[in-house]
C-alpha cells in the first residue's frame, strides 16, 4: 500500500509555499549540510527558437573559430599561389573583375566601416557585460583595441599610397607626380602594395580575434544560477567563477547578460557571416587584382600586425589593454575531462603543478583547456560546444555505465569467437 511521501521541510508549514516556484530547495539554518545534497538548481527549460538559435551559433562558431595559425597559413600560402595562377594563366574577364563592381565599391573599399560596425557594438556589449557593469574598466581595458587596429589601418594604408606614389613614374614623360598625371588620362606604374589584400586579412583576423567572447558564452548563465543558489545556502567552498563578486556585481551580472545576450548573439553571426564574407573576396582580389609580390607583402604586414597585438601584446600581463574575454571574472576555463581511466598520480602531480600557475584560458585557436591534450575517449561528451553534464557525479555515472557496456560487448564478442573457434 502506497503511503504518503515525508515533506522535505516539515518545519517550515506553510513557508515553504513561497518557494514553491524555485526550482532548488532554499537555505537556512535549520538545513544541515547532508539534507542539503542534491538539491543543485537546474536549468529552465529550452525553447525551440533557443534551440535553433543555439545550432547558428554553433555553426558560426564552427566557420570562425577555424584553426587560426592554419588559416594565417592558407592566406600566406594561397597569396602567394593563387596570386601566381592570376598572374600567368590567362582568367576570363568577368564582372568582379571590373574595379567598380558591386562589392567592391560598397564593401572592399569601405571594408573596414562595415567591420567597425559589427566589431564595436560587439566588443562594448560583451566587455560590458564580463565587466559588471564597469564602464570604466570596459573603456579603459577593452575599448582602446578598436582604437589600436584602426590607427594600423590607416598607418598601413597611407604608407602604400606614399610608397605607390613616391616610387613610380606616369607612363607618359613630363608629369613628375601621380596626380597630375592621372588628370591628364594617363597611367602611373608604381609598386603598389595592394590595400586589398590587407584590409580583407587585417579584417578577417581582427573579426576572429574581437569574437572570442562568444567562447563558453552560455556557460555564463549556468555559473549565475549556481552561485545564486551557493549564496542561498551560505556555500562558501566550490570553483565557481563568480564566487570573488560581490552583491551589486552580481545583480548588474544577473540583469547585463539576460538583457544583452540576445544583442551579442545577433552581432556574433553577422560577425561570422562578414568574415566567411571576407575571405570569399580575397579570393577574387587574388586572382584579378595587383601582382603577386604586391599581395604577398600586404599579406605578411597584416599577419604580422596581427600576431604583434593579438598573440604579444595584448596576452602580455601588466600591459593595456587586455585580450578579450577578460573581464571581472573569467568564465573561459578548462572543461573537466570524461573521467573513463582513472588518472595516475604522475599526471594528477603535473596537472596540479600546471594549474598552479594560473587560470587556464583559451588558446589561440578558440579551444579552451589545458596545453596537455585529453584523449578523445576521456573528453567530457557535448552537444553544440556544451558539456552535457554539469555534475562530476553525474559524469562518472554516465562513464561508469558506459565503461561497464563496452565491456560487457567485449565479453560477447570473445565468447562469440571461442564458441566460432571450437
Amino acid at each position: 500500500m502506497a503511503t504518503k511521501r515525508r515533506p522535505l521541510r516539515p518545519n517550515l508549514g506553510t513557508a515553504s509555499s513561497s518557494s514553491s516556484n524555485m526550482n532548488f530547495r532554499p537555505g537556512g539554518p535549520d538545513i544541515t549540510r547532508s539534507e542539503a545534497r542534491g538539491t543543485r538548481p537546474t536549468a529552465a527549460p529550452t525553447s525551440i527558437r533557443e534551440i535553433l538559435v543555439m545550432g547558428v551559433i554553433h555553426l558560426c562558431k564552427k566557420t570562425i573559430f577555424f584553426n587560426t595559425d592554419l588559416k594565417v597559413a592558407l592566406y600566406l600560402g594561397s597569396l602567394f599561389v593563387i596570386s601566381v595562377i592570376g598572374d600567368f594563366v590567362p582568367f576570363p574577364k568577368t564582372y568582379f573583375a571590373r574595379s567598380d563592381n558591386l562589392f567592391n565599391m560598397y564593401f572592399v573599399k569601405v571594408g573596414w566601416g562595415w567591420t567597425l560596425l559589427f566589431v564595436v557594438p560587439f566588443l562594448v556589449l560583451s566587455a560590458y557585460t564580463i565587466t559588471c557593469g564597469d564602464h570604466k574598466r570596459m573603456l579603459r581595458h577593452h575599448f582602446p583595441r578598436i582604437v589600436i587596429a584602426t590607427f594600423f589601418w590607416f598607418f598601413w594604408t597611407k604608407l602604400f599610397n606614399i610608397v605607390e606614389t613616391s616610387y613610380g613614374r606616369c607612363t607618359v614623360k613630363g608629369f613628375q607626380s601621380k596626380s597630375s598625371c592621372l588628370k591628364a588620362g594617363h597611367l602611373w606604374q608604381g609598386f603598389d602594395i595592394s590595400g586589398h589584400a590587407f584590409i580583407l586579412i587585417h579584417s578577417s583576423l581582427v573579426l576572429i580575434e574581437e569574437a572570442r567572447p562568444i567562447i563558453k558564452w552560455e556557460t555564463i548563465k549556468e555559473h549565475i544560477r549556481n552561485e545564486l543558489h551557493n549564496r542561498s545556502v551560505s556555500e562558501n567552498t566550490g570553483t565557481n567563477p563568480l564566487r570573488g563578486l560581490n552583491d551589486e556585481q552580481m545583480r548588474s551580472l544577473q540583469f547585463l547578460y539576460k538583457r544583452l545576450t540576445p544583442i551579442i548573439r545577433t552581432l556574433f553571426i553577422g560577425m561570422a557571416a562578414l568574415q566567411l564574407l571576407w575571405d570569399i573576396m580575397l579570393v577574387g582580389t587574388m586572382l584579378y587584382y595587383h601582382r603577386m609580390i604586391e599581395k604577398v607583402i600586404s599579406g605578411i604586414i597584416a599577419i604580422l600586425t596581427w600576431y604583434f597585438t593579438y598573440r604579444f601584446w595584448y596576452p602580455t600581463r601588466g600591459l593595456l589593454p587586455e585580450e578579450p574575454g577578460s573581464g571581472t571574472f573569467y568564465y573561459q576555463r578548462e572543461t573537466h575531462g570524461f573521467p573513463f581511466k582513472r588518472p595516475s598520480h604522475l599526471s594528477g602531480a603535473a596537472g596540479t603543478s600546471s594549474g598552479a600557475s594560473g587560470p587556464t584560458r583559451a588558446n589561440p585557436n578558440g579551444k579552451v583547456g589545458a596545453a596537455t591534450s585529453v584523449p578523445k575517449d576521456q573528453q567530457m561528451p557535448t552537444f553544440m560546444g556544451m558539456p552535457l553534464f554539469t555534475s562530476p557525479k553525474a559524469a562518472t555515472a554516465a562513464a561508469s555505465l558506459l565503461q561497464s557496456a563496452q565491456q560487457k560487448r567485449e565479453r560477447e564478442q570473445q565468447q562469440q569467437q571461442l564458441g566460432a573457434e571450437s
